[in-house]
């Protein structure tokens, strides 16, 4: 299976480049790194603590987020023009370098 490169960058500034396999969500690719990106919900699309802020570049190449993932995105803390959810992103060849910011906080807005 292709693997890619994949750079996490702390709020306070730190990269961390990953190796990852190309078919697996941000938010596996974290947890499998001991990245800081809770994902309470195991990736069902339930909360929103497995925000990620994308590099506009790779950005503007993912799919249009479904209206589900909006509708999370709507009680994201910090939220930005290129917030995702973890969970929702499948990670591809074309995202060989990709830069992933960990926002500042992240709040469950399910209570969990």
């Amino acid at each position: 299976m292709a693997e890619i490169d994949v750079i996490f960058v702390e709020a306070n500034g730190t990269e961390k480049t990953v190796k990852a396999k190309v078919g697996m969500s941000v938010l596996q690719l974290a947890h499998y790194n001991d990245i800081d990106m809770e994902g309470t919900c195991e990736g069902n699309m339930a909360c929103s603590t497995c925000h990620i802020i994308v590099q506009q570049k790779f950005y503007d190449a993912l799919p249009e987020a479904s209206e589900e993932e909006e509708e999370m995105l709507d009680f994201t803390v910090g939220l930005t023009g290129t917030s995702r959810l973890g969970c929702q992103i499948e990670l591809t060849k074309a995202m060989d370098g990709m830069r992933l910011y960990l926002p500042k906080s992240s709040q469950n807005m399910m209570g969990f």
